[in-house]
């Protein structure tokens, strides 16, 4: 039996986490692989990351052996390490009770160590000392648990505040977009309630053909609006799934198929595509903008119109899966390039009658929110009387690598 006083305990007992610390490490991660929805590797998915695990413990260690002289508060170091698994938990789409959770398996298991050091090196240190060694821990993983779940609720807000001001000003603009249709709407209309067009067939065709094009503008902005709406999930879920992006791809062509069919586009897809960890909601929609496009404004004068959908070949083992729309329609003007992602400009407004389209301008926009939305980025490439491609990077997952 080993006699010590309550210093002694305490730092034998801090001597012990701080030596096993990659031990308890260890035990951790194993732990919240099985709590995560993430892949194995995406725990902590780089060496800095996995290396701020056993460099926590070390400095719960120091705190049970010296919590008045190393208060565990006062270590920007070790804060920001612990800031650092906030972030990288908000990326990972996490819940603030996932990571709740995180640190109570943390405790279980130095509470576990505790007991177990203290048997097997046949301590005997008193009620006090025991109630203080724990009280000791307990006070260690909760500032460190306030401090990442601070970091990480203030990541979320942030996003929140973002996506809210986002939604506010889609709202703005599709209201000012939607007045449009709708003013011409009540004035046609009205004119269709006076003896003057009913007696002129003529200008009752060209009022009929404006109501016509007006309602179906104003059934495009309305099918974006619910589209949009039925991506909008809560903050705190993970939106992510595993998607057969050719599965998804296949649903969007059923969608436009009678579109495609109308105005003889071939709508292809290539037989192999990869299979990513993404919002798959989102995706569709940005594909279903695009590919619609690219059907919309296919070029009359060519005898075979296409869109096709493909993945552009990436290095091995590359971070990212490219996603490539490519169409042989009219193309768009070097000049217009930069601005097609901007709401309500349209390359093609002057054409509309020429190719019997309607349009709001919002399409693209809400392509460029949902890539901002799925961490990707996208790239337009154009000639004039050629076609368009239009090209998705999405970031990969070492899960995704390893489906």
């Amino acid at each position: 039996m080993t006699v010590l006083t309550a210093h002694d305990y305490h730092a034998v007992i801090a001597a012990r986490i701080g030596a096993e610390r990659l031990t308890i490490a260890g035990r951790w991660l194993a732990r919240l692989r099985e709590l995560l929805t993430v892949g194995v590797n995406d725990v902590f998915p780089s060496e800095e990351l996995l290396d701020h695990i056993p460099a926590l413990v070390e400095e719960i260690a120091g705190y049970v052996a010296a919590p008045a002289e190393g208060e565990i508060a006062a270590n920007a170091a070790v804060i920001e390490k612990a800031r650092e698994l906030g972030q990288l938990r908000h990326r990972q789409r996490a819940t603030a009770h996932q990571l709740l959770h995180e640190y109570e398996i943390l405790g279980e298991i130095l509470e576990t160590f505790l007991v177990e050091e203290t048997e097997r090196l046949a301590l005997r240190p008193t009620i006090a000392e025991c109630f203080e060694a724990q009280r000791r821990l307990t006070r260690s993983v909760r500032v460190l648990m306030r401090t990442t779940v601070d970091t990480f609720v203030g990541e979320y807000t942030a996003t929140i505040q973002e996506q809210t001001d986002r939604i506010k000003a889609f709202h703005r603009s599709a209201s000012h977009e939607l007045r449009s249709p709708i003013g011409t709407l009540l004035f046609a209309g009205a004119l269709l309630e006076t003896d003057v067009v009913r007696g002129d067939q003529a200008r009752l065709t060209k009022v009929a053909a404006t109501v016509r094009s007006n309602a179906e503008r104003l059934s495009w902005i309305v099918e974006n609006l619910q589209r949009m709406a039925r991506i909008t999930e809560p903050v705190d879920g993970p939106s992510e799934q595993l998607v057969d992006l050719r599965s998804l791809v296949d649903e969007v062509a059923r969608q436009l198929d009678a579109m495609a069919v109308a105005r003889a586009v071939e709508i292809r897809i290539a037989p192999t595509l990869p299979t990513l960890h993404v919002d798959p909601a989102r995706l569709e929609l940005v594909l279903l903008n695009l590919l619609s496009n690219a059907i919309k404004y296919s070029d009359p004068h060519k005898t075979a119109s296409f869109v096709e959908v493909m993945a552009a070949p990436d290095a091995e083992g590359a971070e990212v899966c490219t996603i490539c729309v490519r169409d042989n329609g009219i193309g768009i003007q070097e000049a217009d390039r930069a601005a097609v992602f901007e709401r309500f400009f349209r390359a093609h407004a002057h054409l509309d009658q020429e190719l019997g389209v309607t349009g709001t301008g919002l399409g693209l926009a809400i392509v460029t929110d949902c890539i901002e939305a799925l961490g990707a980025t996208i790239l337009c490439e154009s000639v004039f009387g050629e076609g368009t491609t239009f090209s998705i990077v999405l970031p990969v997952t070492t899960a995704d690598r390893q489906s």
